[in-house]
């Protein structure tokens, strides 16, 4: 078993997830910026931010059917093209419209990356290493959001528009990643399934496990052919046959993202700063946090094929109901002074002296603040304090938000980050793969839009208690789905994956 020629081209591969994780953490860092330039509401920043996700969905809908039909690398070839136009063109921008049009160039990237390396990675890899390598993937994810948050932090005091700066470094790993790409072979079961290349595929094969490695895996692959005489269809997808599948790939694909993480990444400083910490310390926090998710996907990849997918996801769903409770209840806790010392922090004059008259109160929520300066404030000065003043008042315990968003992190890096995408890669028939994840990574990025578009909006208008309750049930509810639906792929094939769950 030649394991370093699989893990080589297993990585270069997962390159594509650190930049998928690069552009989705780097926006954390310019959403002041671009809020300030391009002067955004609450709808319009959300939109700036998760408009990233509707090129998601478009790349998802459409690369899996074109990995099918042109192949994995060349679709991975196109997404680097992609990443390297979107970060040089939204470095670039001078109108909200083409910022906006950039960004969902990237995420089309995004959604053809973050579906076609999982799958090329688990077409290449031996069964007892194919959930680590697929890791590699998440991991890299987890490398290029730490990597953005550190970037961000360098670049946040630059002269002049620092956020350029930010969006634009970008373009570099982006074209490193077009380059390595041909370096790679084309996806051996690929070849065979679609081309029939049996002696092309044989010397990948050979170089991964050695001779009798590849004709084991070719006579396994076409087994599986002899089974499936036709290609699947969509209609194939929702077929009684594949209840059990499609179960468990939306389930999972729902819990993913309803569950906040992207509204973590997409806007850590300005959660921090909801915690009252000033802006240095909130891009130093947002480090802690790329760190610390890199850390226990480390943990993740050395568990997934020991202890297994099920064991992992229930841990660290049970682990991230508690996190996010715990944040719940620091902000719950947080009490709001209004004093000298807190007015002063005031930068418009107008609200400044509107609320001289509470001066010397306190109150236990924001709902409560909020109500008192409803008669003192107009609708555009009211809006105007709900999001850029009231973190000058709040009194809470921000080490107790730290550790809750940092166990929150910890236990979605072991569990639904990496391994969504692994069980996604082995629990779907080949025959109709690229269609199924296409599908599903559809839904999983629509429910991800949703949850990055209506957070800024939450913060502002339901505060942060109620806006992390609503997750944390969420978190609940993906722990009982995964008890009751999700099997254990450990240590199967691809084809005796496939023979399970449609048995079932």
């Amino acid at each position: 078993m030649n394991k370093s020629y699989t893990i080589f081209i297993s990585f270069i591969v997962a390159l594509g997830g650190f930049l998928l994780g690069f552009d989705s953490a780097v926006i954390s860092g310019a959403v002041g910026g671009i809020t300030v330039y391009f002067n955004m509401s609450d709808w319009e920043l959300g939109f700036s931010v998760g408009c990233v996700i509707f090129g998601a969905m478009a790349g998802n809908i459409t690369a899996g059917p074109l990995s099918d039909k042109f192949g994995r690398k060349k679709v991975l070839i196109i997404t680097a093209i992609l990443f390297t136009v979107s970060a040089t063109w939204s470095a670039l921008a001078t109108g909200y419209i083409e910022f906006v049009i950039a960004r969902i160039i990237g995420g089309i990237g995004i959604g053809g990356a973050i579906l076609i390396a999982p799958i090329y990675i688990a077409e290449v890899a031996p069964p007892k290493l194919r959930g680590s390598l697929v890791s590699l993937n998440q991991l890299n994810i987890v490398i290029g959001i730490s990597v953005a948050y550190f970037s961000n932090y360098f670049l946040k005091d630059l002269e002049g528009e620092s956020w350029r700066w930010m969006l634009g470094v970008e373009a570099i790993p982006a074209f490193v990643y077009f380059l390595a790409l041909f370096t790679v072979p084309r996806s051996p079961r690929w070849l065979i399934q679609r081309l029939n290349l049996v002696k092309v595929a044989e010397k990948t094969l050979i170089k991964i496990g050695g001779k009798d490695y590849a004709l084991s895996t070719i006579n396994e692959i076409q087994r599986g052919i002899a089974k499936k005489e036709v290609k699947g269809t969509f209609s194939d997808l929702f077929s009684n046959r594949m209840r059990t599948i499609i179960i468990i790939a939306f389930g999972i694909a729902f819990f993913q993202q309803i569950t906040g993480i992207n509204a973590i990444f997409y806007y850590a400083p300005t959660i921090f700063e909801q915690a009252g910490v000033s802006t240095d310390s909130s891009f130093l926090q947002a480090i802690v946090v790329g760190l610390t998710n890199l850390v226990f996907t480390l943990v993740a990849i050395r568990l997934i094929d020991r202890l297994g997918r099920k064991p992992l996801l229930i841990i660290g769903t049970a682990t991230m109901a508690i996190a996010l409770s715990m944040a719940t209840l620091a902000f719950n806790n947080a009490t709001y002074d209004i004093n000298n010392e807190t007015i002063e922090k005031i930068d418009n004059v107008e609200i400044r002296t509107a609320i001289e008259s509470l001066n010397g109160m306190s109150f236990n929520s924001q709902k409560e603040l909020f109500s008192n300066l409803e008669p003192l404030l107009s609708e555009d000065l009211l809006h105007d304090f709900k999001r850029n003043e009231v973190k000058n008042f709040i009194s809470i315990n921000a080490t107790l938000v730290l550790i809750a968003i940092l166990l929150y992190v910890a236990a979605f890096a072991i569990s639904l980050g990496p391994v969504m995408w692994t069980l996604l890669s082995e629990i779907f028939p080949g025959n109709i793969k690229g269609i199924a994840i296409s599908v599903v990574g559809f839904f999983n990025s629509l429910v991800s839009y949703t949850v990055t578009q209506f957070f800024p909006w939450e913060l502002t208008n339901l505060g942060p208690t109620l806006t992390f309750a609503i997750y944390a049930g969420m978190a609940v509810l993906s722990l009982l789905f995964v008890m009751k639906f999700v099997i254990e792929t450990k240590g199967k094939s691809l084809e005796e994956v496939e023979e399970l769950l449609i048995r079932n």
